[in-house]
């Protein structure tokens, strides 16, 4: 008798489980907020310099002081980042109005001296009412530290991911994620009231630690209370709870101009998260591997009081819950840290290959969704489109995870979207449709890719080390995010090289997965020994396999054909 059938024992898809996973979801809705709101707080509204201070004693209209203030790039769009040295008065005759200097100043606009805009730069804000760009003139030489905001970001993820992912292997994933909801509401609320890019880039940074810890800790919560049959489509739900949670931010920005408003309505419904959040119950797998069996108990028992199953619930005893796990409490005396996740051969090649895998999903995914201004589409309409875009994937990816296995659908994934990556990069620019069904179609494969590796990962690590392994591994994906952003400046130099970087690493790691080990249908691990023992199950298996091809007569025609 193991763990997963005290679960059974005590309602094992029951309504505590229900309400449980749908109270665990609300709070990832957010988290697609504050992972894509940069995309509207740092939008980048048109702009040129501001005419200089010397205009305004003349009655010129805004196009008229545009034309003698700013040249034509080549593109013969206003300059964004230059104007004239001095008003050219003569370009107004051209324009068929009379010129103040019309007689003193006739020397053409080709050649005519330039400079930088130091009288600060004027916005065009149609689309927006306020953004941090604007409010803080972070363009032209500046535009860099747009891409340094979103990169302080997922730099708090990293670091949250480290701090989060051990201190809830000790501590606990209830606790941890409590304090999680905590810190993301408050930070936001402090963000959207900085009064200074310093500030916002500090208070982001605290957001993203604790956005690490509610995602580390409210997938724990939900794999380790649910059986083994249902962990792939509960996984699929909370994945399809991140994808709703893009299609709210689209409608938010939609009707909120203002980026200070908007960071608020993405951070105050976590007040009332934290507040609810004291209902949850602490995962009893983990309290028994923590030799915390009294409690284990009184929780266990709690659920099948909330499932109708008071009887049942009422024969579990400590001994009961001793004896079903002493295999997984045997192993577990001690304390475990991240060198344990590379010491043994097994447990070396699996995070070896999901640091790969999740590296380079979150790098090319960040490097397609956190920039949607180029594709040259309304900026709100493909938000919706690159959201909705992971309906049909997660469901495509569920039904391939739950018939084809974990390692065919992770590997799938993964090259799919490099493949389609590399080949937008074959389309013309102004083949702007083309370019965005491209887009959508590696957008939607990374998507699935990550609800693959959430579930894959979780799988895959023991219990008694899976918040550390799960805390690594999305280190990992944290760095790719932080560096796609940087990536992403190559382009100013060599136009098609973030393109070639963000296909090729995705078709690398999927050739990395390859090597990690199929969980379809198997029970969740609980001790290293027990990862050891799949591994070593698994070349054993392979061993047989290639002893009877070799020992079978009817096979020596086949190899001769071959």
């Amino acid at each position: 008798m193991g763990f997963g059938e005290l679960l059974e024992q005590v309602g094992s898809v029951g309504r505590f489980q229900i309400l449980h996973v749908t109270l665990l979801c609300v709070p990832i809705l957010m988290m697609a907020s504050h992972n894509l709101l940069q995309n509207f707080v740092a939008m980048v509204p048109p702009h040129q310099c501001s005419a200089h201070t010397n205009l305004s004693q003349h009655r010129l209209s805004q196009e008229e002081a545009l034309l003698v203030t700013v040249p034509l790039d080549h593109q013969t769009k206003p300059h964004k980042c230059q104007r004239y040295a001095a008003p050219q008065w003569h370009l107004l005759s051209r324009n068929g109005t009379s010129s103040p200097k019309e007689e003193e100043d006739t020397e053409e606009d080709f050649g005519a001296p330039l400079q930088g805009c130091l009288d600060g730069w004027s916005y065009n804000m149609t689309e927006r009412t306020s953004t941090i760009i604007s409010d803080w003139d972070l363009v032209c030489e500046r535009r860099q530290l747009k891409q340094m905001a979103q990169t302080i970001y997922m730099s708090g993820v990293l670091v949250g991911a480290a701090v989060f992912g051990g201190l809830s292997d000790r501590f606990g994933r209830r606790m941890l994620l409590i304090l999680s909801y905590l810190i993301i509401a408050v930070m936001g609320t402090c963000a959207a009231f900085a009064s200074s890019l310093s500030l916002f880039c500090l208070f982001r940074f605290g957001c993203g630690m604790a956005v690490s810890g509610v995602a580390l800790n409210s997938f724990s919560l939900i794999v380790e209370w649910i059986p083994t049959r249902v962990r792939t489509l509960v996984g699929t739900v909370a994945g399809y709870s991140y994808t709703i949670g893009q299609l709210i931010l689209a409608m938010l920005a939609y009707f909120i101009r203002d980026w200070r408003w908007l960071t608020l309505a993405v951070s105050l419904p976590l007040y009332f998260v934290f507040l609810y959040s004291w209902w949850f119950l602490e995962s009893a797998r983990w309290l028994a591997m923590k030799n915390n069996s009294e409690q284990a108990v009184k929780n266990l028992k709690s659920v099948a009081k909330l499932n109708g199953h008071h009887e049942e619930g009422e024969k579990i005893n400590i001994t009961m819950l001793e004896e079903s796990m002493k295999k997984e409490l045997s192993c577990s005396r001690g304390s475990y840290t991240m060198l344990d996740l590379v010491r043994t051969p097994n447990m070396r090649n699996m995070t070896l290959c999901l640091f790969a895998v999740w590296f380079s999903t979150s790098f090319a995914y960040y490097g397609l969704a956190m920039d949607l201004q180029k594709f040259g589409v309304d900026i709100y309409l493909i938000q919706v489109i690159f959201g909705a875009v992971d309906i049909p994937a997660k469901v495509i990816i569920t039904v391939s995870m739950s018939y084809l296995g974990r390692r065919v659908s992770q590997v799938g994934g993964l090259i799919l979207s490099g493949v389609s990556i590399w080949i937008n990069l074959l389309v013309p620019y102004d083949k702007q449709i083309v370019r965005t069904c491209l887009a959508v179609l590696g957008k939607g494969c990374l998507a699935a890719s990550f609800n693959c590796c959430y579930l894959y990962s979780g799988e895959l690590y023991p219990t008694i080390i899976r918040q550390n392994g799960l805390g690594c591994v999305s280190m990992m994906a944290r760095i790719g995010a932080m560096v796609a952003p940087m990536v992403s400046l190559l382009g100013d130099y060599i136009p098609w090289l973030p393109g070639v970087i963000y296909g090729g690493a995705p078709i690398l790691s999927g050739l990395a997965a390859l090597f990690l080990p199929e969980t379809l249908n198997s029970s969740l691990p609980d001790t290293i020994q027990d990862v050891e023992d799949r591994g070593r199950e698994g070349k054993e298996s392979q061993n047989k396999d290639d002893i009877i091809l070799q020992q079978d007569p009817q096979t020596e025609p086949l190899k001769e054909a071959a």
